[in-house]
């Protein structure tokens, strides 16, 4: 029968090494309070379940490469005119949207925290259990067009399936051109009832002719993303433009000027 001292090298052989690292802790805490065996395993897992989750929400915080510190708790609701403020919370904390294969679509005009909303949403899914990659939209355009130059785009956008939630920032900014338009569109395809898209832009449908050149591909791609979506539009004045009005403001004057 194994003595206490090999229980640290057990655990760590099972592959347990935050209950190797607390045993001798727990242990005593266990015989000091009088613990039964059950209890204090009970605890052991506690504390490997809860590094698990550490190092998981770390590991998929990473891979996820979105804004750091963009939460929705920093954005400031009150700058948005009109704001579906209980929506967008909604979608942050309930992934039910999610399982669901839903898009989320965040329009608005430059400045107005559609991408700041996109990366707090992100984050908040993660603490949630979910993967989530982010990209800006050219970015993810040039790396899926050197995966087709390379004959192996099918093999991307399959790589892409294993994140449940892809966020594409700045859509609006894509080159007209065939090649980046014929990607993006197969990415929307392929993602299409199978996996979830929040997608960000400057421009309304009505001006996507500026992104997607052939008119059929921009129909077809648009009725692919709001089939199953959430649209949301951010309405109000630049918080860039606000803070430079803040900037520049002339002083307050305290006294009466002097007038000669």
């Amino acid at each position: 029968m194994a003595d206490a001292a090999t229980l640290p090298i057990l655990l760590r052989q099972l592959r347990l090494p935050t209950m190797a690292a607390c045993c001798d802790d727990v242990t005593e805490r266990a015989l000091a309070a009088g613990w039964s065996i059950p209890q204090a395993l009970a605890a052991l897992c506690e504390y490997e379940l809860a590094e698990r989750e550490q190092r998981r929400l770390q590991r998929h915080t990473r891979e996820a490469r979105l804004p750091a510190g963009k939460t929705m708790a920093t954005f400031d609701f009150s700058a948005v005119e009109h704001i579906q403020r209980q929506k967008l919370t909604s979608m942050a904390c309930d992934g039910t949207w999610i399982e669901q294969a839903r898009n989320l679509l965040l329009f608005g005009a430059s400045g107005l925290g559609k991408s700041h909303i996109a990366a707090a949403i992100g984050h908040a899914l993660i603490e949630r259990g979910l993967r989530v990659r982010y990209y800006p939209a050219s970015a993810l355009v040039q790396e899926l067009q050197t995966a087709k130059l390379e004959l192996r785009l099918a093999e991307a956008l399959s790589k892409l399936d294993k994140y449940p939630l892809l966020v594409i920032d700045d859509i609006g900014y894509v080159k007209r051109s065939e090649a980046e338009t014929s990607v993006l569109f197969e990415l929307i395809a392929h993602r299409y009832e199978a996996g979830s898209l929040l997608i960000t832009s400057n421009q309304p449908f009505s001006a996507w002719d500026s992104i997607f050149p052939d008119d059929m591909m921009a129909v077809a791609a648009i009725d692919r993303l709001v089939h199953h979506a959430d649209i949301v539009e951010l309405t109000g004045e630049s918080y860039r433009k606000r803070a430079h009005a803040r900037i520049n403001k002339p002083p307050r004057l305290t006294h009466t000027p002097f007038s000669p």
